[in-house]
């Protein structure tokens, strides 16, 4: 799979993600109807996880290192996509950097190490509502992370040890 290949598959699968999430308040309860909507095992969520594990192993997605943090945007947010950016992570047993969500996150949880979380969640999905912050943590192995940002927006604190 080349990258262009995998973006187009992303886009024709995000974009019917995000056409159901445009509009959507992004609070608890989105977390639990993406995990009903798209749960593990689905063709969806498997279509997800297959491609960037092909696009990270063949080593064009995430491909871009930081502190121990393997991490590339693989779609501005565009009408296509609702307004959201598509970015993944590929994270083992680290926290990365504090940041606020202006807009809110969602994320897909794929573990490449079984009983790996993102925050304390295993595989699936999770959502952060507008305004909030955290430092994503990868605990109990790896995993990758596909987040989808409204308006691409994320905004990294200057001081790295607020939790």
């Amino acid at each position: 799979m080349s990258p262009q290949e995998f973006q187009r598959l992303l886009q024709g699968v995000t974009a019917g993600v995000t056409a159901q999430l445009d509009g959507r308040p992004l609070d608890a309860s989105l977390a639990d109807w993406l995990n009903a909507t798209w749960p593990v095992g689905s063709a969806t969520y498997d279509e997800l996880a297959d491609a960037c594990r092909v696009g990270v192993t063949e080593g064009w997605l995430c491909n871009r290192e930081h502190g121990g943090i393997r991490y590339g945007r693989v779609i501005k947010p565009t009408p296509d996509t609702h307004g959201f950016s598509v970015d993944v992570v590929d994270m083992q047993d680290i926290a990365g950097p504090h940041h606020v969500h202006p807009h809110g996150e969602i994320d897909l949880i794929m573990p490449l190490t079984d009983g790996a979380t993102f925050d304390g969640h295993p595989a699936g999905w999770c959502a952060y509502g507008p305004g909030s912050a955290h430092r994503p943590t990868v605990a109990h192995g790896q995993a990758l992370v596909l987040y989808l940002l409204p308006q691409g927006a994320i905004e990294f604190t200057r001081d790295a040890s607020v939790a």
